[in-house]
């Protein structure tokens, strides 16, 4: 078989040596290329659904496009004359990313780490211990293996299996050994005892000091000799450890399909095991007849610490089947774009246990029993949540951390979810006042929704946050066909941020949207005002041991925090104004169309709704009074008969109306912020006639023409006006009130 790349340098092949190490096929091509295949004429390519296809003139030609798939592809190839297979062709599918082998290393091992931890943190779990079955489906076992794979194959254990090899536990034994007289060393009382006595002897010469009394000596002597010995139960627990990895493999390997990705990975694993048992100190130990769980040297020694933690973690690790697993590495699979959102669902976890007080009982859902061992509850496309409380002194918030939720499409107001169509982000915090339960904070505007998506396959940040092409105008048509291009592709680059904002606007209460990959670049946050909330951004989070890029992620959320709970930001009041408009339906006949002011005639600041701008309707008792008004540019109030409605006092525009007067076009407008209170003494320089110690006294000035110009009002029809003598009786009213009762225009 042949392949031919459609795009230059997208075909490789490796040396057998590197495939080997990396359990790769020797043939590899790059994720989201296109390539064309011949075959010989007699033979053809399965066909797999938007993989492998065929041309109609020539069968045995055809096209690869793998597409989003990462891992080892297995090609079938069929015979014309018969349906069966012939033969098959691995080739192995690489991601676009260079270091995705290690990232896909790295992210299984923490997985595998962090599951480990939530079980041994789990009570419910560690007191009813489940025994694994090594006689399920190989699908399910080789699921196990790949957490335990990844326990055994970290740098961590191998590195502390080395140093016992090098520097191992030993003991000092007695041992009787056969030594030539000659050389039997400081004689004691034994050995006398054998010179005297003991057999198989040697005559002395008649010159030799001890002639006369023995005549003879033993040739050899048995002596008691000390030794250093590594056949130590320590040293026995770790053959036993290495052993029980072995021969699980084995198992692994027994079940599993030969040629398969999965079985070349069990089979290195067993032979590197292998590898270490044969060295020669392993021959002079014995098997252990007990483990030494509790021996200072397993617990504290530097190495056989780090065997003996390894070999809990298998113990659990081997109970523990995670079917979201499937989506990463099913049938030769290394879907690594999924991995990392498993991978950053845990790096978030974390982030949140750190910051909220978690109950640990809801922890312990993530991993349940079943009836052959654990499961991990993580698949992509379920939902899962998990609860806190942020309690730090001052404002107390509840806090939700949430993988996959749904939030529904087309729900009416004030329900939450998605106004348009039904959306789920990877992941979600949300913040609400605690004391208020859930529901009851979506509907009175009290909740932040924050959202996060994982994007493993961008590379550079500005693919999604490039700034826009100059302003010269062939530049701009040549950035938006380049635009089209991509998109026609499937590689549009600013979907992202289109994605982000269809979450921030179409989920409600969302303050929030920000993409997480796995780049080097600071991370992007945009602001939608002044505040760090509302905004749209990025974040660099990486598979990385040294600096994973947690920290900005840290900061940012100790800002929201910070934000939400100030009373007094700017967020809080639009939260607040947003549900004290919306809570309410529009009542029936609320549309005001007419001519009014736009904006304050000084400095074109534009008016506010015309239900938060407040109109005083006034009574004027002669026209001597009336005169007086004009001449002053003032209106006076008498002091008891002044209303505690802020409206009264925060009142922009006086409308006056005279004895008997049911309908009037005599507006005015306020000139000063708030009235002032003058006394008799102040009225009378003002040649008033006061009958009272205090007046509460406006500034206005006549509106001449403008907009309501010729307007005029039935304030009888106004719900506060009082008829007879209560007429005098001042009252406030909103302007959208007011322009409910216009006259028609003569």
């Amino acid at each position: 078989m042949t392949i031919y790349e459609e795009s230059v340098c997208s075909l490789f092949e490796v040396d057998e040596a590197e495939a080997l190490l990396n359990l790769e096929a020797k043939v590899q091509i790059i994720e989201g290329y296109s390539y064309e295949y011949e075959l010989p004429e007699k033979f053809v390519l399965e066909e797999m659904s938007g993989v492998v296809s065929r041309f109609k003139s020539r069968s045995n030609c055809g096209r690869i496009t793998p597409g989003i798939y990462t891992g080892t592809l297995q090609l079938r190839i069929l015979s014309k004359d018969s349906p069966n297979a012939v033969a098959s062709k691995n080739i192995e599918v690489r991601s676009k990313k260079i270091g995705y082998r290690n990232d896909y290393r790295f992210m299984l091992e923490e997985i595998s780490k962090q599951c480990v931890d939530l079980i041994l943190q789990s009570t419910s779990l560690t007191n009813h211990p489940v025994t694994a079955d090594v006689n399920r489906d190989s699908r399910s076992l080789y699921q196990q293996f790949t957490f335990v794979k990844s326990a055994i194959n970290s740098s961590e254990f191998m590195e502390s299996v080395h140093r016992i090899l090098s520097m191992p536990v030993t003991r000092w034994e007695h041992q009787e050994v056969e030594k030539d007289i000659r050389r039997a060393g400081r004689i004691n009382r034994s050995s006398l005892r054998q010179i005297a006595s003991a057999g198989n002897r040697i005559a002395l010469s008649n010159n030799h000091p001890l002639f006369e009394r023995l005549g003879s000596v033993p040739a050899k002597l048995r002596l008691i000799q000390k030794h250093e010995s590594p056949d130590t139960p320590e040293n026995q627990f770790v053959k036993h450890v290495l052993s029980t990895f072995n021969q699980f493999c084995s198992l692994v390997r027994s079940k599993l399909e030969p040629n398969g990705r999965e079985y070349h990975e069990a089979l290195s694993m067993e032979r590197t095991l292998e590898q270490l048992l044969e060295h020669s100190l392993f021959k002079e130990i014995s098997d252990p007849s007990m483990l030494p769980l509790n021996s200072p040297v397993l617990q504290r020694k530097e190495g056989y610490r780090e065997v003996l933690k390894t070999w809990l973690t298998f113990d659990l690790s081997s109970k523990l089947a995670w079917n979201g697993g499937e989506d990463v590495y099913s049938a030769g699979k290394r879907d690594i774009a999924t991995l990392y959102e498993y991978w950053l669902f845990f790096k978030l976890l974390e982030l949140f246990r750190a910051k909220f007080s978690v109950d640990i009982k809801t922890l312990e859902e993530l991993i349940e029993k079943t009836k052959d061992g654990l499961g991990l509850k993580l698949k992509s496309g379920l939902s899962t949540s998990y609860m806190g409380i942020y309690d730090v002194g001052g404002r107390k918030l509840s806090v939700k951390f949430s993988f996959n939720q749904t939030f529904s499409g087309k729900s009416n107001y004030p329900n939450k979810g998605s106004w348009t169509k039904s959306m789920r982000p990877d992941y979600t915090l949300t913040f609400w006042p605690f004391g208020f339960d859930e529901s009851e904070a979506e509907h009175q505007e009290l909740i932040t929704h924050i959202h996060f998506d994982a994007k493993y396959k961008v590379t550079n940040i500005s693919e999604i946050f490039n700034d826009d092409v100059s302003s010269d105008d062939t530049d701009k048509t040549d950035n938006v066909q380049e635009e089209k291009n991509e998109n026609k592709k499937g590689i549009y680059k600013r979907a992202d941020l289109l994605k982000m904002h269809a979450y921030k606007d179409a989920i409600r209460r969302t303050s929030g949207a920000y993409v997480l990959y796995p780049g080097t670049e600071n991370e992007t946050q945009l602001k939608g005002f002044h505040e760090i909330l509302p905004g749209l951004g990025a974040f660099s989070i990486r598979p990385n041991e040294a600096d994973d890029g947690t920290l900005a992620l840290s900061n940012f959320i100790d800002k929201v925090i910070e934000q939400l709970v100030n009373r007094a930001s700017q967020q809080e009041q639009q939260s607040f104004y947003t549900y004290s408009v919306h809570k309410d339906s529009p009542p029936t006949g609320s549309k005001i169309s007419d001519v009014i002011p736009e904006y304050y005639a000084l400095d074109k600041i534009r008016l506010e709704p015309l239900k938060n701008l407040s109109v005083l309707i006034g009574y004027c008792k002669d026209d001597e009074h009336y005169e007086w008004i004009c001449k002053n540019k003032k209106y006076n109030l008498r002091m008891e008969s002044i209303q505690t409605d802020p409206m009264f006092f925060g009142a922009k525009y006086l409308l006056i109306h005279k004895r008997g007067q049911l309908e009037t076009g005599d507006i005015w407008k306020i000139t000063e912020t708030r009235p002032k209170i003058l006394t008799k003494a102040e009225m009378l320089a003002l040649d008033y006639k006061p009958t009272r110690d205090f007046y509460l006294v406006y500034s206005i000035e006549r509106m001449d023409g403008g907009e309501f110009k010729d307007l005029s009002w039935d304030i009888s029809s106004l719900k506060d006006y009082s008829g007879g003598r209560q007429s005098a009786n001042p009252f406030a009213v909103s302007l959208a009130d007011l322009m409910k009762v216009t006259l028609d225009k003569i």
